[in-house]
């Protein structure tokens, strides 16, 4: 009878926690160099703590996204999960507190606790829904989490709508207020936000790597059938996992709210999912599961943000425009160097055949111009941007076709 075994691979791990570092401190250091302002230099104070909320808020959803990816599943809702966490918690306590709320005047610390129980309690529902949809329904985790991040969203702006217009009269809102009270005291202190994070990580390192329960998570990632064949009740650990996933996007939802003070099912959230799980595999963790350590999951995520910080200090105006592809190109780019320590292992070609050949110059011409194109919005850099956007092709282009060239004589010499 198979067993399950956990995948040794702690030398390349650490080596992407490495390179994680050094790619951290090279983007700070090019941003401290060519931003305009030069706020890291100038306000080092306040760049820290826009960046340590930021990797806060990101953090608490992304080590849940990271452990169902360690089991060897995938959460596509936790974006959603934050805006109907944050709606539950905003509709409790205007139930509890209309006047209040309706005044724009600060909850009570109870009231305020009822809505944060409420939002996290949310959460559990909505992973245990995950788990029964993923586990006795048998669909594949893909489309459970999509049909909730679909579904979710619309659900809570109807909420939204529905318990305003009970409480306040008219047609209803899209969005809730909240000011004051804890609210203000949450978002005045950062530190407030960096502690979750700690204890959310704590939590995290000791469960995957003190714990039987760890252990199964990991071993149920590696090899769902081995693991099932040693006597794991796969079902109970796939249970927990997108419970713990969905409970932190709604504690980041919570937080999301004391924040922006509103609670805003129409925006809050969009796309974060895909923050969470690009940060969790720039952090190390296969998508096959079975592989992830917390050290690489934190540092994908301050990694992701200091880059989302970068572009929109680079680009003063319109970064939201490119940021999405900026990030896009550098997880595929974090991602690929991840991987090569394996296929270099596995002896498979990076640019196999035709299809490599045709991937080449569409690489490194789409690399060339979003480098061209976002370096034109840079001040100092203006009026350069096609010659370094071609050097950058160019680059791309020439060490790509090395690399083509030398998986191209290996497998010559393997045929001979």
């Amino acid at each position: 009878m198979n067993s399950p075994v956990r995948p040794q691979i702690q030398l390349p791990l650490r080596f992407n926690e490495i390179a994680l570092v050094v790619a951290i401190l090279v983007v700070v250091t090019i941003t401290a160099t060519v931003d305009s302002n030069h706020s890291y230099l100038y306000e080092p104070g306040t760049s820290f703590r826009d960046i340590a909320r930021n990797v806060a808020l990101l953090g608490i959803f992304a080590l849940g996204a990271a452990v169902v990816i360690i089991a060897g599943g995938i959460d596509l809702s936790a974006g959603s999960v934050i805006a109907f966490s944050g709606t539950i918690c905003a509709t409790t306590m205007m139930l509890l507190a209309p006047d209040e709320i309706g005044k724009m005047q600060p909850v009570g610390l109870g009231v305020a606790a009822c809505g944060v129980g409420a939002a996290i309690t949310s959460g559990f529902l909505v992973g245990t829904l995950h788990a029964w949809l993923i586990t006795s329904v048998r669909l594949p985790p893909f489309v459970a989490t999509l049909a909730t991040l679909v579904g979710l969203r619309s659900f809570a702006r109807a909420l939204c709508g529905y318990i305003t217009a009970k409480t306040l009269g008219g047609s209803g809102n899209t969005e809730i207020n909240v000011y004051g009270g804890c609210f203000k005291f949450v978002r005045e202190h950062v530190s407030i936000y960096c502690a979750v994070f700690v204890l959310l990580a704590a939590f995290t390192w000791l469960l995957l790597s003190r714990t039987v329960l760890g252990r199964h998570i990991f071993a149920l990632g590696g090899n769902e059938q081995a693991a099932r064949l040693s006597g794991i009740h796969t079902d109970s650990v796939k249970w927990f996992a997108y419970c713990f996933s969905a409970m932190t996007a709604s504690i980041a939802g919570v937080f999301y709210v004391a924040d922006q003070s509103v609670a805003s099912p129409v925006t809050q959230g969009i796309g974060y999912e895909l923050n969470a799980i690009a940060a969790a595999v720039v952090g190390g963790c296969s998508l096959q599961g079975g592989v992830g350590t917390l050290p690489g999951i934190i540092l994908g995520v301050i990694f992701l943000r200091v880059v989302i910080d970068s572009v929109a200090k680079l680009i003063k105006s319109g970064s939201d425009i490119y940021e999405g592809m900026i990030v896009g190109v550098v997880v595929v780019l974090a991602v690929t160097f991840s991987q090569l320590q394996q296929l270099r292992t596995s002896g498979r070609e990076l640019f196999p055949g035709v299809m490599g050949t045709i991937a080449i110059p569409l690489l490194s011409g789409g690399i060339g111009l979003i480098t061209a194109m976002t370096i034109a919005n840079v001040p100092y850099l203006k009026g350069s941007d096609v010659w370094i956007g071609a050097a950058i092709g160019l680059l791309m282009l020439a060490a790509m076709s090395l690399v083509k060239y030398v998986e191209y004589q290996r497998s010559r010499k393997h045929v001979g």
